[in-house]
């Protein structure tokens, strides 16, 4: 668990956690669900040498999807122990804010931006840098949590109570994320953008849990107004 003396949404807790990166259970599991959801709408590579730059890429969870896909699998952090961790798993680490990524423009065929744009200040910014990033054409695949009261409740007040559910602190609501503003962000940067909303599938969760699942699968849902993914490309 991580330390009850640090503020809500402080990076260091993801240092504290760094083991748990690639347990598959515990505070980090529904990431694994999450890479797992964002390789599904990401294309197989159609060049040698085809990039996917993977933003807050953590512990580099994205590794074998990025892999089996035929990518250059580049990961930008700022936690030296996610990256340590992420480069035993074939990821080429940057250590650097996503604010300003030190990578050539359109360098990336794919970006990917899980779990980060509630955790920053300026998500806009990040989108703006996924979008310098990407070549045109090149696909953007991004999951977030929206800024609404049944999002506090649910992500916050509740599963952080529950056991093996987000570790206690590791969101801020305040910094949950405006859709609308969002999705126009992207068109004034040129990136075609369709949000959908995500849960994780409810017989997954219990054979998970039952030890006959070491995955569950996130299923759509009509509505973004608790977690949601991003679909798009560069025009």
């Amino acid at each position: 668990m991580p330390s009850t003396s640090l503020p809500r949404n402080d990076p260091a807790q993801y240092d504290e956690l760094a083991d748990e990166w690639w347990e598959g259970v515990g505070g980090f599991a529904m990431l694994h669900w999450l890479a797992a959801s964002r390789a599904e709408h990401i294309p197989p590579a159609d060049r040698p040498g085809s990039v996917l730059v993977d933003l807050a890429c953590g512990g580099g969870l994205m590794a074998p999807h990025a892999a089996r896909l035929g990518y250059r699998h580049v990961g930008v952090d700022l936690g030296l122990p996610g990256l340590v961790l992420a480069r035993e798993h074939g990821v080429l680490p940057v250590r650097a804010s996503v604010l300003a990524v030190p990578l050539v423009d359109g360098c990336a065929d794919v970006v990917v931006a899980g779990e980060i744009l509630e955790h920053v200040d300026d998500d806009v910014a990040v989108l703006a840098e996924a979008a310098r990033l990407l070549r045109p054409g090149g696909t953007l695949v991004i999951d977030s949590i929206a800024a609404t009261w049944l999002a506090d409740l649910i992500a916050v007040r509740i599963l952080e109570r529950v056991p093996g559910g987000p570790p206690p602190g590791i969101h801020d609501p305040a910094l949950f994320v405006d859709r609308p503003r969002l999705l126009a962000a992207a068109d004034r940067l040129g990136l075609d953008l369709r949000l959908v909303g995500l849960r994780p599938s409810i017989r997954d969760v219990v054979a998970w849990r039952r030890g006959r699942r070491s995955g569950v699968r996130m299923k759509p849902l009509p509505t973004t107004a608790v977690l949601f993914a991003g679909y798009g490309r560069k025009r």
